[in-house]
């Protein structure tokens, strides 16, 4: 057990609400975060440490991996997320885990304690990029590995075009910027990588896109329809340009020809030398 810190807020909130678009947003990446995962050689009896683990959903998987043998860290920022992963660590009688509560900026990580880093959607929020890898490397062994799948966020669009939707993709990036986060992290990983003597072993982007009734549409509503008033809230756009939007949108998930693309989510990862 680590010891407890004080939570911190999520820019997309950490309550019942996000939990289950969380968990429906798993459920659409699961495929793609599995196949990464598989593709880093995770072995018998590692010790991975899950970054910014939020419910534990890929916490599970690598569980899986590793073994009794190996295990687990979760650290996260919620205590709200934290809770919930021990209930289903305990359900799932999963013994070899443990839980820090704190961020990659205030956590001590003990040097050459870890095989594997992964950090999913999370390295993007984190307020000096450069500094948190840096800091990550010593706690890593030699020949351990980083793992990041996050956003390069280009990509997103909405088809047929030309309604109120076409200004969500630059309104999204500035949404992120304006919660402290960097919207183009996974383009920027490579040179970070380098720097701090991390051999890039990965580097694979993967855009989703369905219509109406696919997952990634709906996953793609579950955001908007929530986060799209927000972004009016934090004075982004107006209120009747947020309407605009999401009536569009609406139109667009009645319409059995319409097509929806995700944003760039890219796997990258590294190895200590």
């Amino acid at each position: 057990m680590g010891k407890k810190k004080k939570s911190q807020e999520y820019i997309f909130g950490a309550n019942e609400s996000e939990l289950e678009r969380l968990r429906f947003q798993h459920s659409v990446w699961e495929a793609v975060t599995e196949r990464f995962i598989l593709r880093l050689g995770i072995r018998t009896g590692w010790k991975c440490l899950d970054v910014g683990a939020g419910p534990g959903f890929v916490s599970w998987d690598l569980a899986d991996l590793v073994g009794k043998e190996g295990s687990i860290t979760l650290l996260e920022p919620s205590a709200f997320y934290l809770d919930y992963a021990r209930d289903q660590a305990a359900k799932r009688r999963i013994s070899n885990v443990h839980f820090i509560e704190g961020t990659l900026e205030d956590t001590p990580l003990p040097a050459g304690a870890y095989d594997l880093y992964l950090a999913r959607w999370v390295i993007s929020f984190a307020k000096d990029v450069d500094r948190s890898i840096e800091r990550l490397v010593p706690a890593l062994r030699d020949g351990g590995i980083l793992a990041i799948q996050d956003y390069s966020y280009e990509g997103l669009s909405l088809f047929p075009r030309g309604g109120a939707f076409e200004q969500v993709p630059d309104l999204v990036r500035e949404y992120y910027r304006k919660g402290g986060g960097d919207p183009y992290v996974a383009a920027r990983l490579p040179a970070v990588f380098r720097k701090h003597r991390l051999s890039l072993i990965d580097f694979s982007p993967t855009c989703l896109a369905g219509g109406p009734e696919s997952g990634v549409m709906e996953w793609a509503h579950r955001f908007f329809s929530t986060h799209v008033p927000l972004m009016a809230e934090h004075g982004l756009m107006k209120r009747a340009e947020a309407e605009a939007i999401l009536k569009d949108w609406n139109e667009h998930r009645g319409n059995p020809d319409a097509m929806f693309f995700s944003p760039l989510v890219v796997d990258v990862a590294g190895r200590k030398a």
